[in-house]
């Protein structure tokens, strides 16, 4: 069924369906429940199918509004809002951007984890592709299905690192459902655009194996060739399907996230988002937090304790800005410190990964540290003889930045920047109050997860949450607005750039990193421009000015109202 044909365009006057009766009631992006009007009931079939009253989506929002708030706990409020978008994607989308702080939590971190842990158990209706192992050959086929002959994004995981928590296998699909809830919610765009996909190749994880319930492939996690070859299939039916397509992956294990990103990255509009998505958040918000901190890009001293896709991303995209900012690549890479479970990366440690090992420190340059221990470089060891700048935290490991390593890094620095990214808040390195209390008030702070107001100068301050969310609905956005060819670099950079030229510390260096959470849609409209611009500039994309451009990502960006019907043939 064509978008504008069963779906309404973004900004179209109507829609136009020849569905009715339950046929149309059971679609959750055709249904308007009560809010079908008594002319649209009587064309439709619908009367006595719904009760009586005829309501607004005002009233239908505050209704549902109503019944979230007196659920007892979030995992409660997940799955009612999961059933709210298998049942009315206006409305569900309605109450996510009119309240986009109190539901962001829920659709996405930190209850998303507990979410794809329980998905079996809370497992109601389909949504996306569940393409299993046994069925690659059927991959093409069943991407085929008229169904899905408007999407314009995909969201893809294989579910074998889901956030902070491990292999959850099938259930990882929680987390593509969450993210393209967010394409939609913060970047704008139309529902039916987007498709979320879980690789099921099995799990390695006993409880889900054991679980009666569990609905993934009962397999051990298929490793290898055979998964290479499972996943080339799955690409390849991608291509040819969408030719302009925005692949995202999500929550793939080190091993394969950075592999898998350098193998098709050229080959089609494709970014990982934990390794990329992860590295414009944590540099477009260090950026701005140079306005508060008062030290440029090319004097900062960066540890970054979790040297995996997610922490040497970051660092990449951080040495982009340094050289950026007047140093040289040799002179940028000596500012990076980065710390993984055999310690810091230091030449000629054994095993390191090809995108590590531009940020190995020679022997030679902490050969005069004092250390804890002879055998492993710590994270204490590199704050107390490096004295870091700025601290990030992607290792999944919580409690890791301690009070004393906390307090050495405060007792050398006048404004130690720190970034505890790891998420659910579970898995956090440290908590946002506890660190302002460690550094009695001066730390410039960024957390992954939503965290409570903390206290600093007398007042309490609302926690930047330096989420992914901030950026990656509007790299998609941008890219798929223009039909960009790739996602470059450049335009990672320039998502970056743009986060940075939001933040309220430009105007006020005592104001927040980041804005509000509930800005987002328009921070990711920002982006959008930003990324689509850079495009542009590299060639990317068609020669477009750029009001063509801005207008090209507007009429993208879906606005979650009530249409009226017609009905079609």
């Amino acid at each position: 069924m064509a978008l504008e044909q069963g779906y309404g365009t973004a900004d179209g006057p109507y829609v136009e369906t020849s569905r009715s009766g339950y046929d149309l009631l059971n679609d959750p992006l055709l249904n308007k429940g009560t809010g079908f009007t008594d002319p649209e009931r009587d064309r439709l079939g619908l009367h006595g199918l719904l009760p009586p009253t005829v309501a607004t989506l005002d009233e239908q929002v505050a209704r549902r509004l109503q019944a979230f708030r007196q659920l007892p706990n979030d995992y409660a409020r997940y799955v009612f809002l999961r059933g709210l978008q298998d049942t009315n994607e206006v409305l569900f989308y309605a109450l996510l951007v009119r309240h986009l702080e109190e539901m962001l939590p829920i659709v996405y971190t930190p209850t998303v984890g507990l979410g794809c842990q329980r998905f079996s158990q809370s497992f109601r209706k389909p949504r996306g592709l569940f393409l299993s192992m046994p069925h690659k050959d059927l991959i093409e086929r069943i991407l085929g299905h008229a169904h899905f002959d408007d999407v314009e994004a995909i969201v893809v995981t294989d579910g074998e690192r889901i956030l902070g928590l491990g292999d959850q296998g099938a259930g990882g699909m929680g987390i593509p459902i969450g993210k393209l809830s967010l394409y939609t919610g913060c970047g704008g765009l139309h529902p039916a655009t987007t498709l979320p996909v879980v690789l099921d190749v099995g799990t390695d994880n006993p409880e889900r194996l054991s679980d009666p319930l569990y609905i993934g492939w009962r397999h051990e996690r298929v490793h290898g060739q055979a998964y290479d070859d499972f996943v080339e299939a799955f690409v390849s039916a991608v291509v040819k399907r969408w030719p302009h397509v925005l692949l995202q992956w999500e929550d793939f294990a080190r091993d394969n996230a950075t592999r898998l990103l350098e193998r098709y990255r050229d080959r089609l509009c494709t970014f990982n988002d934990d390794v990329q998505g992860t590295a414009v958040v944590a540099a477009g918000t260090l950026l701005a937090a140079v306005n508060v901190t008062g030290v440029p890009m090319r004097d900062q001293r960066i540890a970054v304790l979790g040297a995996g896709g997610a922490g040497s991303g970051i660092s990449a995209l951080l040495l982009q800005a340094m050289i950026e900012d007047g140093l040289t690549e040799a002179e940028a890479r000596k500012r990076f410190y980065l710390i993984d479970r055999g310690g810091l990366l230091v030449e000629g440690m054994p095993d390191l990964m090809p995108f590590q090992q531009p940020f190995v420190q020679p022997r030679d340059a902490i050969a005069d540290w004092t250390l804890e221990r002879d055998d492993t470089i710590r994270l204490g060891d590199v704050v107390r003889n490096a004295q870091p700048t700025v601290l990030i935290g992607v290792s999944g490991q919580p409690g890791a930045f301690s009070e004393d390593v906390v307090r050495a890094m405060a007792a050398a620095v006048t404004r130690p920047v720190i970034f505890p990214l790891s998420n659910p808040t579970s898995r956090t390195e440290a908590t946002p109050s506890d660190l302002m209390v460690w550094t009695e008030g001066r730390a410039v702070v960024g957390a992954g997860s939503p965290f409570p107001p903390v206290l600093k100068n007398g007042a309490y301050v609302r926690v930047d949450q330096t989420n992914n969310s901030y950026v990656f609905p509007g790299i998609g956005l941008g890219a798929i607005a223009v039909h960009a060819r790739r996602i470059s670099d450049g335009m990672l950079m320039a998502a970056a750039r743009a986060l940075a030229d939001v933040s309220p510390a430009r105007l006020n260096p005592e104001a927040n990193l980041l804005p509000p959470v509930s800005e987002l849609r328009d921070v990711s409209l920002r982006v959008a421009q930003a990324v689509a611009l850079q495009a542009r500039k590299e060639g990317l994309t068609e020669p477009m000015d750029a009001g063509d451009i801005y207008q090209a990502i507007r009429s993208k960006m879906w606005t979650p109202v009530y249409r009226p019907y017609r009905r079609g043939g």
